[in-house]
């Protein structure tokens, strides 16, 4: 479960109330995830740019961007790209690839942009993380809003009904010399996962949260935010959606 998430609208809570605030703005969570199959993440940039077709130089937002490496990947591809993220770490390390082609801000995805975009990506389960919930659905009206009139948003979430029957309760994983122990569990309609470490000297405690959203969920919030459902996949190969077989739940809207 990876990149960021954001504060700063009405009923917002301040950023030190946020789970994700602090641990995505930690060196440590970009320590545990360095292993992540980028090649793999590429290779669905391609598929879904394609599959859009996307015009030349189309306008393209990476919400929840983390350092901007997918980005940085779809800038590219010939596409104008901004980047956003909530994590001030994250987009100070971005912007040091910025060119006229591709810039980078924090901004909180609740928020509506001032432009207007041919293609936004949420991607790798960069959603449901606010603990009012309302917040997901004030998100959705933010990402319809900031489309163009012939414009597609792309939500990419794991397949809840797959992660949860698949889930490994404890771990350990070693990364660069530190032993992060890892625990996963279900809690009031949430996916946990319990993260705690030592580093010099000093016990590190985190948490992940992020709410346990069906293709039943999404539905519905697409449907009171005014957004039609054009396709569901269920792989970064965009293959067909499997309620309990497929790992991921690609959703393309507008």
């Amino acid at each position: 479960m990876p990149n960021s998430t954001n504060p700063k609208t009405q009923n917002k809570e301040s950023k030190t109330d946020n789970w994700f605030a602090s641990w995505f703005d930690s060196p440590y969570y970009h320590i545990l995830y360095k292993e992540r199959n980028y090649r793999e993440a590429q290779l669905f940039m391609d598929n879904l740019t394609h599959y859009l077709n996307l015009p030349e130089k189309a306008k393209v937002l990476d919400l929840c961007c983390g350092k901007g490496r997918h980005a940085i990947y779809l800038s590219q591809l010939g596409y104008d790209v901004i980047g956003a993220d909530l994590s001030e770490n994250s987009i100070a390390e971005a912007n040091k690839n910025q060119n006229k082609n591709l810039h980078f801000q924090v901004h909180d995805m609740r928020e509506k942009f001032d432009d207007k975009f041919d293609a936004i990506f949420n991607l790798f389960t960069s959603f449901g993380y606010f603990e009012n919930d309302d917040d997901n659905l004030t998100t959705l009206k933010a990402i319809k809003e900031s489309l163009t009139e012939n414009g597609f948003a792309v939500i990419d979430f794991m397949n809840v009904n797959h992660v949860i029957a698949n889930l490994v309760p404890e771990e350990v994983k070693t990364v660069d010399g530190i032993n992060f122990q890892i625990k996963r569990y279900v809690a009031d309609g949430h996916i946990y996962k319990e993260i705690d470490f030592e580093d010099q000297g000093h016990k590190y405690h985190f948490t992940e949260k992020v709410k346990a959203l069906t293709l039943k969920d999404f539905e519905q919030m697409m449907e009171e935010a005014g957004i039609f459902l054009l396709d569901i996949f269920g792989d970064y190969k965009l293959k067909k959606f499997h309620k309990t077989e497929s790992e991921r739940l690609i959703m393309i809207f507008k």
